[in-house]
């Protein structure tokens, strides 16, 4: 065989050898691509995403939408070519598996974490949306969790309103252990609560629950052994005038938060947010109306792009990153809070873009 020939097939043996074990080798990383849009003030499946009842609604026109990121399953099993081809793909960026599952995180863990940020970023955006709006809105504190086994369990719930410890009034979360550490392990700490069950059926009908109880809890060393503890997580959850519910299944994080809050209140005033144009945006908020960074900037501008969006609401921490990549004829409008992003909408609808504030590269 002459030698040139023998040197092809050699090298194509080569190749081929290298092609079956790049697909038959899995490489620990997990792949990020633009996922769908939602608009906020559309329906899903027939189904309004905000429903309000209770308060007057307006009609609204144009797009809110909240954007999203499709990332491959934890037990998914990347090759090395599909992890070369989306390291070249423009939309897609390949990162390590860790980076979206760590501490070997399952698909089912990841799911439920990302439920329950969903559901608080729901919670936060009702919040902060009601507050932009001047609506008053009731905070209490209840009981979050509690650790099984401990001194709380079966005699606190979750959902259970916390009124008072020791007969101190609780304003604030911290008020539940900054009472209850008072006490040495061993002694009774005295809880005044109202029942979830009482407190949901007063929620329902908007009125305050008149029916307490007070549970004597004897407490425990803590784990790390300088406090006293009954074994409850407090948290804060709120009271609001009317009802307000957001229907919108398979997604999940916190990070449709603020385009949850701008479609509250463009649903509660009667002149539109958007005046007939299609807004895109991000970003986690709190029930200051704070605007929080999220992860996958890059795919969710993209994603608002192909679906037809001209501005993008970005979260100022985003903005170096996302303005590094722009996808061309998508606005980039820097945001801090709800009120930022609600000015923001005011300017386009006066056709004032010039001086909305943009995102700049480093």
């Amino acid at each position: 065989m002459p030698r040139r020939t023998a040197t092809m097939l050699a090298s194509t043996l080569v190749l081929i050898c290298l092609l079956i074990a790049g697909v038959l080798i899995p490489v620990p990383y997990a792949e990020m691509s633009p996922g769908p849009t939602v608009n906020t003030l559309g329906e899903v499946k027939g189904e309004p995403v905000l429903q309000i009842s209770g308060r007057k609604t307006y009609p609204t026109d144009g797009h809110l939408n909240m954007t999203t990121v499709r990332v491959t399953s934890a037990d998914y099993k990347m090759n090395a070519v599909e992890a070369v081809y989306g390291w070249l793909a423009h939309d897609n960026v390949v990162v390590p598996h860790d980076t979206l599952y760590p501490d070997g995180k399952t698909e089912e863990q990841s799911s439920q974490e990302n439920a329950e940020e969903f559901s608080q970023s729901q919670e936060s955006a009702k919040v902060a949306a009601l507050k932009e709006l001047d609506i008053p809105v009731v905070a209490r504190v209840v009981v979050a969790t509690v650790v099984k086994g401990a001194p709380a369990e079966g005699k606190l719930h979750a959902g259970d309103v916390i009124k008072a410890v020791d007969g101190v009034p609780v304003k604030e979360q911290a008020d539940v252990a900054k009472q209850v550490t008072k006490r040495k392990p061993g002694q009774d700490v005295e809880f005044t609560i109202v029942p979830a069950k009482e407190a949901a059926a007063a929620e329902k009908a908007h009125k305050e629950p008149t029916v307490t109880r007070k549970v004597v809890i004897r407490t425990t060393t803590s784990e790390e052994g300088d406090r006293a503890v009954v074994g409850i997580q407090a948290g804060t959850d709120h009271v609001f005038p009317f009802t307000i519910d957001i229907k919108l299944a398979d997604v999940g994080g916190p990070s449709a938060g603020l385009m949850f809050a701008l479609g509250i209140v463009d649903k509660l005033t009667p002149e539109s947010l958007t005046d007939g144009r299609f807004v895109a945006g991000t970003g986690t908020i709190d029930d200051k109306g704070q605007v929080g960074p999220i992860g996958g900037i890059e795919m969710k501008l993209v994603g608002a792009r192909n679906a037809g969006a001209e501005y993008f609401l970005t979260p100022a921490d985003n903005c170096e990153s996302a303005a590094a990549d722009t996808p061309a004829g998508l606005t980039l409008i820097k945001v801090n809070t709800i009120d930022d992003a609600t000015k923001s909408l005011e300017k386009i609808r006066k056709g004032d873009v010039k001086s909305l504030p943009s995102c700049s590269k480093s």
